[in-house]
């Protein structure tokens, strides 16, 4: 302490929290970043893509553990479709702002008909996992869903970029 009594120094905000530049700093950083997500162009949209799909994985995790009491494949095809619907409109809506160009049903149809491709793989590798395994752990199993996942993903990404770019411009490059 660099006060020999606290009587005759009074503490700043600094001695509780350190050097409030940082948190400055860290706050600007964060402002940036967040105008850099606002932006329309593939880096912003692939950004916004993989915290939404993030989020959605999340989502089929807690509901594929809540629902494990009824079997791998019924728990799996459940949190999938729950999951890839919210994942839908939040791409719609967030990722690719598609909400005036492309509505509801036919987000759900052409971003489901993209997902059902995700479906059957991820099932595909699950039913490998439990045939080959016997009873695999319950992360196991999440973390085989989600790898499969990430590489239909990057297919779904360029799929719905495609899908959902504004109409009369070219497809993405």
């Amino acid at each position: 302490m660099t006060c020999p009594s606290l009587a005759r120094c009074r503490p700043t905000v600094a001695d509780f929290f350190g050097d409030v530049s940082h948190a400055r700093h860290l706050r600007r950083g964060m402002t940036q970043a967040q105008a850099r997500l606002r932006r329309d162009d593939v880096f912003a949209q692939f950004a916004r893509f993989v915290l939404v799909g993030g989020a959605t994985t999340a989502l089929y995790g807690v509901l594929y553990i809540s629902l494990g009491v009824v079997g791998y494949l019924t728990a799996h095809l459940t949190a999938t479709v729950a999951s890839s619907i919210l994942a839908n409109e939040l791409h719609r809506r967030l990722t690719f702002r598609a909400e005036e160009r492309v509505t509801w049903l036919n987000a759900q149809v052409e971003a489901g008909g993209v997902a059902l491709l995700g479906l059957l793989a991820t099932s595909a590798a699950l039913g490998w996992l439990n045939t080959s395994v016997g009873s695999a752990h319950v992360l196991l199993q999440i973390t085989l869903v989600a790898t499969v996942t990430a590489a239909i993903g990057l297919m779904r990404f360029v799929a719905l970029r495609w899908l959902f770019r504004p109409t009369g411009l070219p497809a993405a490059r």
